[in-house]
């Protein structure tokens, strides 16, 4: 039943797949909104401003490599600069010294030649519900578009949507945010991690019944038909911060959660419930379980260093069961420091943040993800790191302007591989692409170190650095720093290069969803998290507490069958049969032996339902004496 066979054709393949979900029809590219929010404009518009919250008589404009390449008088509430270049700037009122109330920051991007697919793999999480009040939606929504995004990630609270059992609140910020995005041309992935009160008190777990989580998923789907496109049905629950899940707890509502997604919108993409971190056993707990039939792209995050991603991509790819990878948060933050009022990075930070922009987009897509989001639009701290990349007023940080490089030079990329060079300092990624809507090739290289020269066999088109602004061609010769380049070349160039090519793609596991969905009902007290295992006791029986779902319209019936290790005893009612729409009450007792070898045991229940119906649950358990 769960056959295997390799995606040959991987990019076209992801690409037509996520397309045809969502069934979207392109638009016109963005464009500002009048009031210019955020002080973000495109190249060729007049430039004006207010002058900065706290000011002196005169104003200076730097741009983002410390120069002034302006000043004057402030007499009026509009500083007129006229056109400028792509770039980040600064108005400055008073010394280097002055404070962020001093300053006033801008944007100067690129114009997008054509509205970004749904296939385009940069795409931001921007949490537009929980930032922003309904009036500042729009203009956060244009910041965003303007940056070429294909799609952005919003966040939900269940109990704010649904605060009594079957009780839905009518008009929320969560219909505000999925409303106004849409308006403004971005395709939305929604994600929440937290039950409601009466789906259980321990709110950072699963709800007790996965029935409520189905029905919750079926109504927020329907009701947010041709807005939303994708979900997560839960965020990083294999840590502690949310709620601290075996990967069998995340296999059994993924499954839930997939019956009531498609019952709701069949047309969405049901993702699986993103993980936060490699855990090698949560991980093979959850494959164990065989949830692939329940999810269309493999979702997971990372905020590793840059060399790290080859082995982090690898542990989750294998057990991606080959649907499309989705990357929904990533970056590699910096702190702020100063006033903590403001959590502003400091100016050197600022820099560093907007390097890596580029960085985090071109090492990860060398893995083959079908989807890239960066974390994190808004103003966000955790501790001592800044996340954002723009601030409470939506005033551009650098790494703005960084971003809206990628969005836009790095549309449609697909990596070819990465380039071997005798400097071991030196990072270069190949990639198909369609900057400003060109078929193109497009290298993204930077060196570890100050300096570094890559001598390439093709002469590129046109170089940009990181913000996006040109810069002068050298021959052949890109001349690196840790701040990145794209370096655009003619298509098939990559002919010529000595190129370590992407890693294999996963085999595609075949399989079928059952309407039959098993559910382990185990106290979060007797849960090893590390080793994604119960707790039990060697030599002594227990009663592990089960349930079973029929998520389907029509009766079930069919045969139960344990396995487990040797020596176990292990028993099970033999026979299940469910009404339709119904749940159930099962035992699974258990006896593991007293002098047993090994530490772990792994118990699977499988449920046969008819052809092609067969419902999985494995368990890991871990044995004191």
């Amino acid at each position: 039943m769960f056959k295997a066979r390799l995606l040959t054709r991987w990019p076209t393949i992801a690409t037509a797949f996520i397309l045809i979900l969502t069934g979207l029809s392109f638009a016109e590219p963005p464009k500002p909104l009048p009031n210019h929010p955020g002080n973000v404009f495109i190249e060729g518009e007049p430039v004006s401003v207010q002058p900065p919250q706290a000011h002196a008589a005169t104003w200076r404009l730097v741009d983002y490599d410390g120069r002034t390449i302006g000043s004057g008088q402030i007499t009026s509430d509009s500083i007129a600069l006229g056109p400028l270049p792509i770039g980040w700037y600064e108005l400055v009122s008073g010394d280097d010294s002055a404070p962020l109330t001093n300053r006033r920051s801008i944007a100067v991007l690129a114009p997008l030649k054509q509205s970004p697919t749904a296939s385009s793999p940069i795409a931001m999480d921007v949490a537009m519900a929980w930032f922003y009040a309904a009036e500042k939606m729009p203009a956060a929504a244009n910041l965003c578009a303007l940056t070429g995004v294909s799609w952005v990630r919003d966040r939900l609270r269940w109990d704010e949507l649904e605060p009594q059992r079957g009780q839905f609140a009518d008009d929320t910020r969560y219909d505000k945010s999925a409303q106004i995005q849409t308006a403004a041309g971005l395709r939305q992935l929604q994600v929440m991690h937290m039950s409601p009160n009466w789906a259980n008190p321990d709110r950072k777990r699963f709800p007790l019944n996965l029935r409520d989580s189905y029905r919750f998923w079926r109504e927020i789907a329907r009701r947010w038909q041709g807005q939303m496109l994708a979900f997560e049905p839960w965020n990083e629950a294999d840590v502690e911060t949310f709620g601290g899940h075996t990967g069998a707890e995340i296999a059994s509502l993924q499954k839930a959660a997939w019956h009531g997604l498609k019952a709701g919108n069949p047309k969405l993409i049901v993702c699986q419930n993103v993980f936060a971190v490699q855990q090698a056993q949560i991980l093979e707990d959850f494959h164990a379980n065989r949830a692939w039939p329940y999810f269309d792209t493999f979702n997971f995050h990372h905020y590793v260093q840059f060399d790290v991603y080859p082995r982090w991509y690898a542990a989750f790819r294998a057990v991606s069961a080959g649907r499309p990878l989705w990357v929904t948060e990533c970056s590699l933050p910096v702190r702020w420091t100063g006033d903590e009022q403001f959590k502003e990075p400091s100016p050197a930070d600022l820099k560093v943040q907007a390097e890596r922009v580029a960085k985090t987009f071109a090492t990860a897509l060398h893995e083959q993800p079908a989807m890239v989001f960066y974390f994190l639009f808004p103003h966000y701290v955790e501790g001592q790191i800044q996340f954002g990349i723009v601030r409470p007023d939506l005033s551009p940080r650098p790494a703005y302007c960084a971003l809206a490089a990628v969005g836009r030079l790095l549309a449609e990329a697909s990596p070819l591989g990465r380039l071997k060079t005798p400097e071991k300092s030196i990072r270069a990624y190949w990639f198909t692409a369609k900057p400003d809507g060109l078929e193109r090739e497009i290298i993204v290289a930077w060196s570890e170190t100050n300096t570094a020269t890559l001598r390439l066999s093709t002469t590129p088109l046109l170089i940009f650095d990181h913000l996006g602004r040109t810069n002068t061609l050298h021959g052949n010769e890109l001349v690196l720093s840790q701040a990145p380049l794209f370096a655009v070349l003619p298509t098939k160039s990559y002919r010529q290069a000595d190129l370590e090519p992407p890693p294999p793609r996963a085999a595609f596991l075949e399989g079928k969803p059952s309407p039959v969905v098993f559910q382990a009902l185990w106290p979060k007290s007797d849960v090893s998290l590390a080793d994604s295992a119960y707790n039990i006791q060697a030599g002594k029986t227990v009663q592990v507490q089960l349930r079973a779902y029929n998520f389907s319209d029509k009766p079930v019936s069919g045969k139960l069958q344990v396995s487990a290790p040797p020596n176990w005893l292990a028993n099970v009612k033999p026979e299940l049969e469910l009404a339709p729409n119904s749940d159930i009450d099962l035992q699974l007792e258990l006896t593991p032996p007293s002098d047993a070898d090994s530490q772990f045991g792994r118990v699977t229940m499988t449920g046969e339902f008819g052809p092609d119906n067969q419902s999985v649950l494995s368990l890991r358990f871990k044995l004191s004496r």
